[in-house]
């Protein structure tokens, strides 16, 4: 192979590298900066899923930012947290999130609301 194939290689390589981190990072802008409703710090590092789902079901119905159902922005934010979280989320969490969920859909769906 010539040098100037190498080099050209090179900075292809460099290239895609750099465009991968600047998308990398795309969950963490949109957290910060979207109109999604506020969310209480750290819910979702509370041990209960329980009051992870009474946490994000009180934020979803007082936001006057979303667009959705109250019960559809919980949901959402929940899966956005559990995709957001991916591969570096451990099995236990990724359950409680998961438990959160359907307790979610229970205080949802109750009659007595």
């Amino acid at each position: 192979m010539s040098k100037t194939m190498l080099t050209k290689r090179k900075t292809t390589s460099s290239s895609a590298h750099r465009d991968t981190r600047k998308t990398r990072k795309w969950s963490a802008r949109v957290t910060q900066t979207s109109d999604a409703m506020d969310l209480r710090k750290n819910v979702f590092r509370l041990s209960d899923p329980k009051k992870i789902a009474r946490s994000v079901k009180r934020s979803a119905q007082q936001s006057n930012r979303r667009k959705g159902t109250p019960y559809q922005s919980a949901m959402s934010m929940l899966n956005f947290y559990i995709n957001r979280a991916g591969k570096n989320l451990t099995p236990a969490k990724k359950e409680k999130l998961e438990k959160a969920k359907e307790e979610l859909k229970v205080l949802f769906h109750r009659t007595d609301d």
